[in-house]
């Protein structure tokens, strides 16, 4: 290929121009408690503390360069992170520029380095940005040749099409950020439960997130092949979700991303619309809970001040213990059975001196102990609705749950019921989302090589189970011109090339957690290139959202894009 620069044209490198400035990031807890902080980060000045904070402390390679040879002409040679941004735009263009020239994109030498200019121009101005996977993992090997042990990745040699085990953690990266993978009702096996949360975790620890359909999984009582019964789904993705939660994305301190999804004809989808609700409803029991039990413990502790420890002598500590049986506060709390006679556990302490009793002071911040205790909290969940869903509700018919192992009726519940629960759970919590399972597949475009059961976390990406898609977005503000009023195509063309051709590149320098997915997205090459700030676009432009002008203007975009 051949790559005309168009914004570094006229400069002498792809930083010409720009100011860049040293700034202090931060990341802070609710309470205002310190979590991480750096110093002297370097930034373009046009960048806004948002960005710094996300590049510096999500992005910024924390550890490894001192070991390491040194390819990037930025940053403090000696130290062992990375401060400076421009050592991040040279790892990630360099990179694909590295793996551009060895896969053969280019015509020239000079085409690679036109490429490497251009790119590294717009990820400094904020033009285009890839998903966080990127920004964590490419380049780490080529800039500074760090190293690690295979982690069980696969990839596709581009020149023989032979599919190959990873040797090395980092010299391949996992530049994906949206999976999608299928699951067996096996235990322990290759492709079951087991193995699924060992992929995740894969996933999860270079920053990707993964979807995955669990209808081929037995509901509650149903047979084993051992004589015995299935525990039923939700047991199994109680498991999921812990180990997700024990799992930092990317190694820093982001969330893992995790997607569930469920036919609505599963045994147990009852249970799964009302998973999240009920947790929630368990966070409020533990804060209300722990509030209440400290206050009247505390009250308790109050009535004893004046020496006076029996209750039939102390009207207050009669009054506090009263209330303390009426709030349901467990006995164990308030007294301790002994021969003869008993005596109070909080009145103990107060006789020994002690003003206070220690008890769990818990709060619905939703990084909390309260939400850490309950289950639930690391996916996003979502039904698989199918259209003779809605014609059963339309009929006010019944809904039927079917068995896994022999396809036949569980039991049946209303449609109008199920709606009302979906519609309930989803008022209550957020989750779950719809996925409409007929209309999906109709709009497949190779339902000959499958059907679509599900998505990644956010449900951008839907296709076909056991593929990855790596995704990047251009910023459209970033194109027009607010002196004259007028958006530079051609710029938008030539900037959709490139992260094209980055996207493409990816797909071949890249290792995938399963041996079923490197095949798989190396030959669909599943691409997800976009942009953002539409909506800031056309309020800059003055043109309403719900409007034809809006629609034309957003069709127009979305065509040069494609």
């Amino acid at each position: 290929m051949k790559i005309k620069k168009l914004f570094t044209k006229n400069l002498k490198n792809p930083f010409d121009g720009i100011q860049f400035v040293e700034r202090r990031s931060e990341i802070k807890n609710t309470d205002g408690s310190e979590v991480s902080s750096s110093d002297h980060v370097t930034v373009p000045d046009s960048w806004s503390q948002v960005a710094t904070d996300i590049l510096s402390q999500k992005y910024f390679r924390k550890a490894g360069l001192k070991k390491a040879p040194k390819k990037s002409p930025y940053g403090d040679p000696h130290a062992d992170t990375e401060t400076d941004s421009r050592q991040v735009f040279h790892r990630m263009a360099g990179c694909w520029a590295h793996w551009g020239k060895k896969q053969g994109y280019f015509d020239t030498a000079e085409d690679a380095k036109n490429f490497y200019d251009e790119v590294c121009y717009m990820l400094a101005h904020q033009m285009a940005a890839p998903n966080s996977p990127q920004w964590f993992n490419t380049g780490l090997h080529w800039a500074y040749g760090i190293e690690g042990n295979s982690q069980g990745h696969y990839y596709v040699d581009a020149k023989t099409k032979e599919l190959k085990s990873s040797t090395s953690a980092y010299e391949r990266p996992q530049p994906h950020a949206c999976f999608i993978q299928s699951i067996k009702d096996d235990l322990v096996n290759e492709g079951g439960i087991m193995d699924l949360w060992t992929r995740e975790a894969r996933l999860f620890k270079y920053g990707s997130g993964t979807g995955t359909n669990f209808s081929s999984i037995r509901g509650v009582g149903e047979k084993l092949s051992g004589g015995g019964y299935s525990s039923g789904l939700m047991s199994f993705l109680a498991i999921g979700d812990r180990a997700a939660g024990a799992i930092k994305s990317g190694g820093t301190t982001r969330r893992a991303a995790k997607m569930v999804c469920l036919d609505l004809d599963h045994p147990d989808i009852i249970d799964f619309v009302d998973w999240k609700v009920k947790e929630e409803q368990k966070v409020v029991a533990l804060v209300a809970g722990s509030q209440t039990t400290k206050a009247l413990l505390q009250k308790i502790m109050d009535a004893c001040k004046d020496g006076s420890f029996e209750p039939k002598e102390n009207p207050l500590l009669a009054q506090a213990l009263r209330q303390a049986h009426q709030f349901k506060i467990p006995m164990n709390y308030i007294h301790r059975t002994i021969p003869v006679n008993y005596t109070y556990r909080a009145i103990q302490l107060a006789s020994q001196g002690f003003t206070s009793i220690e008890f769990v002071d818990l709060n619905t911040d939703w990084n909390s102990e309260a939400y850490l205790s309950v289950g639930g909290q690391n996916s996003n969940n979502s039904v698989r609705v199918p259209n003779t869903f809605f014609e059963a509700l339309e009929r006010d018919d019944y809904w039927n749950m079917t068995s896994r192992t022999n396809g036949e009726t569980v039991h049946s519940i209303k449609a109008r019921e199920m709606w009302d629960r979906i519609s309930y759970a989803a008022w209550s919590c957020a989750d779950p989302g719809l996925q409409y399972d007929t209309t999906i597949n109709e709009w497949h475009t190779c339902p000959e090589d499958g059907r679509i059961n599900a998505s990644n976390p956010c449900s951008e990406y839907m296709f076909l189970d056991d593929t990855a898609c790596n995704l990047a977005s251009i910023n459209l503000l970033k194109f027009y011109d607010f002196e004259k009023h007028e958006f530079d195509v051609s710029a938008y063309r030539h900037a959709s090339r490139l992260w094209t051709l980055i996207l493409e590149i990816s797909v071949l320098m890249a290792q995938f957690p399963r041996r079923e997915i490197a095949p798989k997205s190396f030959t669909f090459r599943t691409l997800g290139l976009g942009y953002a700030n539409l909506g800031a676009l056309l309020m800059c432009m003055g043109v309403p959202y719900d409007s034809k002008e809006a629609q034309a203007i957003s069709g127009c975009l979305t065509s040069i894009l494609c």
